[in-house]
């Protein structure tokens, strides 16, 4: 998996991507980063990124040429097939929200060239004419796109085969199973006053993946119940969460048990 950021501000990068399971995937030659400057490709002797509004208005709005240059010039180096293939995306509080599903679709993608937004937002012309998606990482508002770049590329590269040390741990996660982990407690047995559930003591493994189960359809009931409405449920999952006081609509189960 490639990953091209396109930003004002490269110095912010590789920042925590240089750490834990990315930073040793890209040493690994798992995933790359590269950065471009957008700065890089002004004609001016002042690297004029932005300019002011037509028809007046607060903010500054980046240049729609050095951001069509520095995309043309990073594809310009891709294979070909790469080069067809390759997602373009703005990165905007106007964006689709990004989610799990999404960072599943971007992971299939060979290489993503992720332009880091600024200011009051940049040109027009640069969103209908030259980026694949728009996305957004939530319903608030950052000073850049180059923390939301790194989200997304933490995201997206955990779904990379051999960056996180078994795909049984990332199709468990919460959320990527469709609902929220279960609990999770490790040694010592009891720390202080505070001791861990018997049944994981017991050995009996088919009772523990019971409770297991039992323990995300409740977690999740209590704090996400908007992923009960599409999640993969069972017909025994539906009788435990009945018995909570869940109901799911008939539009939502059908297909989902």
């Amino acid at each position: 998996m490639r990953f091209h950021v396109l930003t004002l501000f490269p110095q912010s990068f590789p920042g925590p991507l240089a750490d834990s399971m990315v930073g040793m995937a890209c040493k690994r030659g798992l995933i790359t980063i590269e950065v471009t400057d957008i700065r890089g490709y002004t004609h001016d002797a002042h690297g004029t990124a932005d300019d002011y509004q037509f028809g007046g208005g607060p903010g500054m709005v980046m240049k729609p040429e050095p951001i069509f240059e520095a995309v043309e010039s990073v594809l310009a180096h891709f294979e070909p097939a790469d080069r067809d293939s390759a997602e373009v995306v703005l990165l905007s509080p106007q964006g689709r929200v990004f989610d799990q599903k999404m960072a599943e679709d971007l992971a299939k993608a060979s290489s993503l060239v992720l332009i880091c937004g600024h200011y009051a937002g940049v040109d027009e012309r640069v969103r209908q004419h030259l980026i694949t998606r728009e996305i957004s990482i939530g319903d608030f508002v950052l000073t850049g796109g180059e923390l939301a770049a790194m989200v997304m590329i933490d995201a997206i590269s955990r779904l990379v085969p051999g960056v996180v040390g078994s795909m049984e741990n990332v199709t468990q996660d919460s959320i990527s199973s469709g609902l929220l982990q279960h609990p999770l407690y490790t040694r010592p047995a009891q720390f202080r006053d505070l001791g861990i559930p018997e049944i994981l003591r017991s050995g009996h493994h088919a009772e523990i993946e019971k409770w297991r189960r039992r323990e995300s359809l409740r977690r999740t009931l209590e704090r996400r119940p908007d992923l009960l409405e599409t999640a993969p449920l069972t017909p025994e999952d539906l009788e435990y969460l009945g018995s909570l006081g869940f109901s799911r609509s008939n539009d939502a189960a059908e297909g989902h048990l």
